[in-house]
């Protein structure tokens, strides 16, 4: 998809995607800002691949397999998806943390020039070339019409 310099173009970690998927309180309020910058043009969001399998997996134990699908295909229609190769794996596992998943979505972001990393825990990325904000921050970086 291509995107106009007037976008914002962040990578979401999993956990703001999940209180968006399966409306968890009261972060999913906190995200609202996203979906209506998403809305408007402003932002296209990004995620890894390889979080699609954990948010099936936490879709189907907070619901039901046909609701944890559903998840998946709104995913789809809202998503850019970053692939996670064996580049960009080798890539999270040199980063300094000790939380592989998150440096993991930092390689993904870095790979694919993303702005910024949207994440209910910044301090987590603060080893990241690609800075981390909070999601009620998003409106401070959004694009002026």
């Amino acid at each position: 998809m291509a995107t106009s310099p007037t976008r914002l173009r962040v990578l979401l970690d999993t956990n703001v995607v999940l209180d968006w998927l399966f409306e968890r309180k009261p972060w999913s309020d906190e995200a609202q800002p996203l979906w209506a910058a998403r809305a408007a043009g402003q932002l296209v969001m990004y995620m890894p691949a390889s979080a699609l399998t954990d948010i099936f997996y936490i879709g189907r134990r907070l619901t039901n397999i046909p609701e944890a699908f559903a998840a998946l295909d709104r995913i789809f229609s809202a998503f850019n998806v970053v692939p996670v190769n064996s580049r960009i794996l080798r890539k999270a596992r040199a980063l300094p943390g000790n939380d592989f998943e998150d440096n993991v979505q930092i390689a993904c972001a870095e790979a694919a020039h993303l702005d910024r990393i949207v994440t209910r825990n910044a301090h987590d990325f603060v080893h990241s070339p690609v800075r981390a904000i909070e999601p009620p921050t998003i409106s401070r970086y959004l694009p002026q019409p």
